[in-house]
């Protein structure tokens, strides 16, 4: 055979020989996969067939030892640890991973489920006393996360019942807005028209806390509660809040809490939720008073939450709430510190229970003021640094002349009783008519929105060039507009509950529109 035979046929092996090792390289490849996937498969059979983990509830570990107590499907059981596991990560309440052995091998998290009840009281630094369903007391210790002192009376937590163990604090939003305590910076100089009201609360409030030891001596005992009623938007929340702001400034400087409740706001209209509500209310209120802090609860619109039992026109849930606030009432009693203050458009329609004396023991009617208290309402709401229109100010006359001339305009037309403050005719219950005028329905509110509707007015005039300044005619457009939406308003309600609200204590049968 000749050279290039030989040499063909030597090339034909090299390139049989290279191509076996590339198949030979891609068998490899191909049995390293395989190899791996039959490694990952006898892994997750391992793991399938592996005993499964039980969870366990930490209690206390034994580092010495290596063991840990633990609740096992409600047993308290002492189990050995692993040799990874960091006893002191752990923390009282979190689950621990066990395995078939009873070995703890793994930390955990903390159970997110639970029942909820609520905070009677605080026992130590690791226990608490707390209300579930139906009123069911349990004392169970705290979860690790629990023990910083953050609770309070009345909070909601979460909780695993079997093991005896709070888990979580739950912030329920509605409950702590309602719970959130407010020091008001409203003071009795801020209240015009009212001053004999606020002689009978200061009497029957400030007394006691100004001179404990007097009462003491004579062998009484401070109210319990007040009750201010009257017709709408003549000073009652104002008058609470300035009882809390005077209340900090007799007890050193320690600030008055101030825990203002709705009434419509407290209703809720599942089996339950408004009661559990008042307990918190209140237990926030013992809570806030143990340091020593005076506490003011200001029920606003009590008629709405509290109302007369038995008479058809009180809800299947406001008659059980009525008792739930009368046992929170007694339980105030031997709490100093703790004022209940009421505040109520329609006093005839709470219940009798709540107003008798050992409750709300004072009841201070707020009605409508006269003239004089008119003007000093306006002089609350208008000063000298109100800037006035020039021609308000006669010559030799002071601001505090011209501003009170400006007033008397205003008051001579809102007291004046002719055609042009008439506003409607109610035919009473006996038959007889009564023409009703603007003075009749006069309140701190109504001044307020005159005197807010009358700067609104001039800062109008003044950007389209009329002038500068307040001026009476400001006032009086003010008034001509609050006397419409009287009219619009009375025509539009009840005509006996429109009586009530407004303070008229004449029954009326019906409204009647004035012809134009």
């Amino acid at each position: 055979m000749s050279d290039d035979f030989h040499a063909t046929r030597i090339e034909e092996m090299q390139r049989l020989v290279v191509s076996l090792e590339a198949k030979n390289e891609r068998l490899a490849q191909a049995l390293s996969q395989v190899r791996g996937q039959l490694v990952k498969v006898q892994s997750q059979l391992l793991e399938v067939n592996r005993p499964p983990l039980t969870m366990a509830v930490f209690v206390s570990a034994d580092v010495p030892l290596r063991q840990i107590e633990a609740i096992v499907n409600g047993r308290r059981m002492r189990l050995a640890v692993a040799p990874d596991l960091d006893l002191y990560s752990l923390s009282y309440g979190q689950w621990v991973r066990v395995d078939d052995k009873m070995v703890a091998v793994a930390a955990d998290g903390f159970s997110r489920s639970g029942s909820i009840v609520s905070i009677l009281e605080l026992v130590g630094d690791d226990r608490v006393l707390v209300a579930g369903e139906a009123g069911q007391e349990h004392l169970l210790m705290l979860a690790g996360p629990l023990r910083h002192g953050n609770l309070r009376l009345g909070d909601a937590l979460m909780v695993d019942l079997r093991s005896g163990i709070a888990l979580e604090k739950i912030v329920r939003s509605d409950v702590e807005q309602l719970l959130t305590p407010e020091t008001p910076d409203t003071t009795y100089d801020d209240i015009g028209g009212l001053d004999a009201q606020i002689r009978q609360v200061r009497d029957a409030i400030e007394l006691p806390f100004s001179h404990p030891e007097l009462y003491r001596e004579y062998g009484l005992r401070p109210p319990k509660g007040i009750l201010l009623y009257g017709p709408p938007g003549s000073g009652k929340t104002l008058i609470a809040k300035a009882v809390a702001n005077s209340l900090s400034g007799r007890t050193s400087g320690v600030k008055t809490y101030f825990l203002s409740i709705k009434g419509p706001e407290l209703l809720n209209k599942f089996v339950g939720e408004t009661e559990r509500h008042i307990r918190a209310i209140f237990a926030r209120a013992r809570s806030l008073a143990a340091g020593n802090i005076p506490v003011v609860i200001f029920f606003d619109e009590m008629e709405a939450l509290f109302r007369t039992r038995g008479t058809g026109i009180s809800s299947d849930v406001e008659t059980m709430i009525v008792p739930q606030l009368l046992a929170e009432m007694d339980g105030v009693e031997a709490l100093d510190n703790v004022i209940i203050i009421g505040a109520s458009n329609r006093a005839d329609m709470i219940d009798p229970a709540v107003l008798r004396p050992g409750r709300l023991d004072v009841r201070i009617r707020v009605d409508r003021p006269d003239r004089a208290g008119a003007r000093d309402i306006f002089l609350k709401h208008l000063n000298t640094d109100v800037p006035l229109r020039d021609d308000e100010i006669s010559v030799g006359m002071t601001l505090g002349q011209a501003l009170g001339n400006m007033i008397d305009q205003a008051l001579d037309v809102l007291f004046r009783e002719d055609e042009t403050t008439a506003l409607f005719d109610v035919v009473l219950a006996s038959g007889r008519t009564k023409r009703i005028h603007l003075g009749d329905i006069v309140s701190g509110a109504m001044i307020a929105g005159i005197v807010e509707r009358a700067k609104k007015h001039a800062i109008k005039e003044s950007l389209t060039g009329g002038g500068y300044g307040l001026s009476a005619k400001h006032l009086l457009a003010g008034v001509k507009e609050e006397m419409g939406e009287s009219i619009e308003l009375a025509v539009s309600s009840s005509p006996d509950d429109w009586a009530r609200t407004i303070g008229l204590r004449e029954e009326i049968a019906s409204i009647v529109a004035l012809e134009a």
